[in-house]
């Protein structure tokens, strides 16, 4: 297998709403907030659905991959309930190899409401279920020794101690790449995401916010500094300012795609990390990496949802 992705496993629920309708429940734009099964609830009541889609940031990623024609695989955890079949029939259709064997869980199969704003940008309600409780056990060392790269997403820190499948993956891949997700969770586990970005990554995904957060930086030129010292590949994606790669002393860079309708932001940075990993494995150059994570990017924003 090319690439193992493991994530929070999260039915996706999109909707439209208002500005006002953010300040009215005090929800932040463009982050993602923790929610409990009564909020998600009250939220959904008075929301009308656009569309339900499988989904979950590196499970969009491995979805992206596998529409590029490479094989690929995903661990999640999900309850066998309505959401759960769903989510893994969703997975079946994309040809990802959905390498988890769902069982009735206390806690039901997680959801989050996408919030979309006219503006396009995208504000997450995230009810974890029972994706935010994955264990070693849920996690095959043989899946992970047959992966060229194993995918993790920095989301899966939010809830209970995913610690041991985290170390179970990142002590048996043969490479491991790592989403730092969004500018919240960076904030909320810093000390730890520093350690794994300096100490036991390959290769991290980032957006220039986040990687500002986690090393305190004030300005573009810190980060820079901080990857060449650290000598990882760190793919930072910057808006308008396109996209750029820092591996030890190689400084790449990719301008954004002009004069895009943008419709939606969900999944863009999740789409820019199947592209890129795409070029990685079919031996692309760091450039043609970065200018295909663009071009799918560029494509999932035109669009609602996360999917292509």
């Amino acid at each position: 297998m090319k690439i193992l992705g493991i994530g929070n496993a999260i039915v996706d629920v999109l909707c439209k709403v208002s500005d006002e309708f953010l300040i009215k429940h005090s929800l932040t734009k463009s982050t993602m907030k923790l929610i409990d099964e009564t909020e998600f609830e009250k939220l959904l009541s008075s929301l009308k659905i656009e569309e339900t889609i499988s989904g979950g940031s590196v499970a969009n990623s491995i979805v992206g991959l596998s529409q590029l024609g490479n094989k690929v695989g995903f661990i999640g955890k999900v309850s066998d309930d309505v959401l759960g079949r769903k989510y893994e029939d969703g997975l079946n259709k994309e040809n990802v190899k959905y390498l988890y064997r769902k069982k009735k869980e206390p806690i039901p199969t997680g959801s989050c409401l996408i919030l979309i704003t006219p503006d396009s940008e995208r504000t997450m309600c995230t009810f974890l279920g029972t994706a935010g409780k994955i264990s070693e056990d849920d996690v095959n060392k043989k899946h992970i020794k047959n992966s060229e790269i194993v995918f993790l997403e920095g989301y899966l820190w939010d809830e209970g101690d995913p610690k041991k499948a985290f170390d179970l993956a990142i002590t048996h891949s043969n490479k491991v790449a790592m989403s730092l997700s969004d500018l919240f969770c960076v904030e909320r586990h810093k000390p730890y995401f520093l350690e794994l970005v300096k100490n036991k990554l390959d290769i991290i995904f980032a957006n220039e916010q986040e990687i500002l957060s986690l090393i305190n930086a004030k300005s573009f030129n810190e980060v820079i500094s901080f990857s060449k010292e650290i000598k990882k590949n760190i793919i930072i994606t910057r808006g308008e300012k396109g996209a750029i790669s820092i591996n030890s002393d190689e400084i790449t860079e990719c301008d954004a795609q002009p004069n895009l309708k943008i419709k939606d932001l969900t999944g863009a940075g999740d789409l820019f990390a199947a592209g890129y990993l795409h070029g990685l494995i079919n031996n692309f150059s760091v450039k043609e990496s970065l200018i295909k994570g663009t071009e799918l990017s560029s494509k999932i924003i035109q669009r609602i949802g996360a999917r292509i």
